[in-house]
C-alpha cells in the first residue's frame, strides 16, 4: 500500500502512467478534492459552534466551481465540476474530537500536491495520501458512501464512548460530480506512516480460502501479503509484553462487537511491520529524511491516529529497549520469536462492507464449492468471533520464556525474522526409540525412562542443550504419560 507512485510531482510530468477512474485523470480528482476542501472547510469556518443534531447527519451541502471561477469560487484550470459535502457540521465534530483544527486539516491537505499510492487490493478504488502523512483519501463506491452515511450516528455513538480505537477515523466525506460522473471520496487517518520503511505489509482476515497474495501483487516493490502468507512466514507469531499484548486484545474485541452490531463482516487487519535493526535503519537514512515531514519530529500530530494510542496501551517499549534516536512514530513494540525488535503499525480497514442480499448469496455460493467457514463472506457473528480467533491465537501472543531471555548466548546475533529454526511443539517420549542415549547432529536426546522426571523441558539451540524440568505429581507405570516439550 505505501508503494509510492511518485513524490508529488505535477502528473503532467508522467502523462503515460497515470491512472484514471471512471474516465477521470487522477491529477483532475487530486485537483478537485484540493479546491473543493478548501472551499467548504472555509466557509464551515464561519458557522458557529453547537452540538451536532440528528439531522445533522443527512445534511449534504453543495457548490459549484466553474473552470472560469465565480464570485465565490476561484479559477482553475479542471472540467467545471460541482463538489458535495456529506454532514459537515458532523465530520467537523470528529476532526474536533483528534483535535485537527480547521487550519491544519487545510493545509495538510491543499498545501502541497496529493501522493498518489500504488493500489493495494482489487476493488479499483485510488488511493492518495497528503503530503505530511496526515490523511489517506480513498474513492469509494456509491453502496459504501451510502452506508457510511447511514452508520454516522452510531460512529458518532461509539467516538464519544472510545476514542481511542482501531477502526478507521473518517474525518469527512464528499462528492466530485463533473460530467455526468460522480466520484465519491473519504478522507481518513493514514495507518502506514511513509517516514517509516514497512518491511512487511499484510492484509489479515482471520480467512484462509484463496487469502494468498497474488503473483501481480509478489511483483511490486513492497506488496501486501494475505493471510496465508503470514502463516507461512511467520507461523510462531508476533509477541509482546502482557500489559500490550492484553490493551490490543481489549481494543480488538471492542470494535468487533460494534462492527457486529453494525453488521459490518468483510474488513481486514492491516499490519505493517518495521524491523528495527541496525543495518535496515541505515539503508533507510536517506529515505526517512526525503520522506519525513521536517516541521513534524515527533510524528503525526492527530490524536489516537498512532497504532500505540490506538490500543490504549502504556507508551512504553516494555521489553523492546529502544533506542532514544529511533522515531518510533507511534508503532507497537513486539519481537519475533527470535527476539528481532520490531514495530508494529496497524488498522482495521474496509468496513465498510455490510451483510447485505448479495453478500449472503456470494457467501451461499461459496460455501458450495469450499468449506463454509473459511471463506472471506461471513454472517457479521461468525465472521468476528473467526477474526478475534485468529489475531489472539495466531497473530498476535504474549512473550513466554522464551530461550533468548535465560539463555541469549543460545541465539544467534544476526537471527533472520523469517528462519524457520524456532519453532515450539510437543511430543510424547513414547515416540523416542533409544537406549542410553543416541547422538544426533552433535546432540543428544535422553529417553525418560533413564531417570529423568516425568515432565522435562529441552531447550536445543545450536546444538547446545538446556534442561528443565518439574517433578511429576503422579506417577506413572509407562513411559505414555510423560511429555517432552522440545524446542527446536
Amino acid at each position: 500500500m505505501q508503494t509510492i507512485a511518485e513524490n508529488g510531482d505535477p502528473p503532467s510530468e508522467k502523462q503515460n502512467e497515470e491512472k484514471t477512474y471512471k474516465k477521470t485523470a487522477s491529477s483532475a480528482i487530486k485537483g478537485a478534492i484540493q479546491l473543493g476542501i478548501g472551499y467548504t472547510v472555509g466557509n464551515l469556518t464561519s458557522k458557529p459552534d453547537r452540538d451536532v443534531l440528528m439531522q445533522d447527519f443527512y445534511v449534504v451541502e453543495s457548490v459549484f466551481l466553474p473552470s472560469e471561477g465565480s464570485n465565490l469560487t476561484p479559477a482553475h484550470h479542471y472540467p467545471d465540476f460541482r463538489f458535495k459535502t456529506y454532514a459537515p457540521l458532523a465530520f467537523r465534530y470528529f476532526r474536533e474530537l483528534f483535535g485537527i483544527k480547521p487550519d491544519d486539516y487545510l493545509y495538510s491537505i491543499c498545501s502541497e500536491p496529493l501522493i498518489e499510492l500504488s493500489n493495494p487490493g482489487a476493488s479499483g478504488s485510488l488511493f492518495f495520501v497528503t503530503s505530511d502523512d496526515e490523511f489517506i483519501i480513498k474513492t469509494v463506491q456509491h453502496k459504501e458512501a451510502e452506508f457510511l452515511q447511514k452508520l454516522l450516528p452510531g460512529y458518532y455513538m461509539n467516538l464519544n464512548q472510545n476514542p481511542r480505537t482501531l477502526l478507521p477515523k473518517f474525518y469527512g466525506l464528499y462528492c466530485v460530480q463533473s460530467g455526468g460522473i460522480n466520484i465519491r471520496i473519504v478522507v481518513m487517518n493514514n495507518v502506514l506512516p511513509r517516514a517509516l520503511k514497512m518491511h512487511y505489509n499484510y492484509d489479515l482476515k482471520g480467512s484462509t480460502y484463496k487469502r494468498r497474495a497474488s503473483r501481480k501483487e509478489r511483483e511490486k516493490s513492497n506488496p501486501t501479503f494475505k493471510d496465508l502468507d503470514f502463516l507461512q512466514d511467520l507461523h510462531e507469531g508476533l509477541y509482546f509484553d502482557s500489559e500490550t499484548y492484553s490493551a490490543l486484545m481489549k481494543t480488538l474485541q471492542r470494535d468487533c462487537r460494534v462492527l457486529e452490531s453494525f453488521k459490518i463482516m468483510d474488513y481486514s487487519l492491516l499490519l505493517g511491520i518495521h524491523i528495527l535493526d541496525s543495518s535496515a535503519k541505515e539503508r533507510e537514512g536517506e529515505f526517512s529524511q526525503n520522506t519525513s515531514d521536517s516541521k513534524r519530529p515527533g510524528g503525526q500530530r492527530v490524536l489516537y491516529s498512532t497504532a500505540m494510542e490506538s490500543i490504549q496501551g502504556p507508551g512504553k517499549s516494555g521489553d523492546c529497549v529502544i533506542t532514544e534516536n529511533t522515531n518510533t512514530m507511534g508503532g507497537i513494540p513486539a519481537k519475533s520469536y527470535r527476539g528481532e525488535k520490531l514495530l508494529l503499525f496497524m488498522g482495521i480497514i474496509d468496513i465498510l462492507q455490510s451483510y447485505r442480499l448479495i453478500k449472503k448469496l456470494e457467501h451461499s455460493w461459496k460455501a458450495l464449492v469450499y468449506d463454509g467457514d473459511t471463506v472471506s463472506v461471513h454472517r457479521p457473528s461468525f465472521y468476528a468471533d473467526r477474526f478475534l480467533k485468529f489475531m489472539s491465537t495466531r497473530v498476535f501472543k504474549k512473550n513466554q520464556l522464551l530461550a533468548s531471555r535465560h539463555h541469549p548466548d543460545l541465539v544467534p546475533s544476526t537471527a533472520s525474522l523469517f528462519e524457520a529454526a524456532s519453532l515450539a511443539t510437543t511430543i510424547s517420549s513414547s515416540s523416542l526409540y533409544v537406549d542410553d542415549s543416541y547422538p544426533h547432529d552433535g546432540t543428544r536426546f535422553y529417553s525418560n525412562s533413564k531417570g529423568l522426571p516425568s515432565s522435562s523441558t529441552f531447550t536445543l539451540e545450536d546444538s547446545a542443550i538446556c534442561l528443565t524440568s518439574e517433578q511429576s505429581t503422579v506417577e506413572t507405570e509407562t513411559d505414555n504419560a510423560s511429555v517432552l516439550d522440545v524446542y527446536l
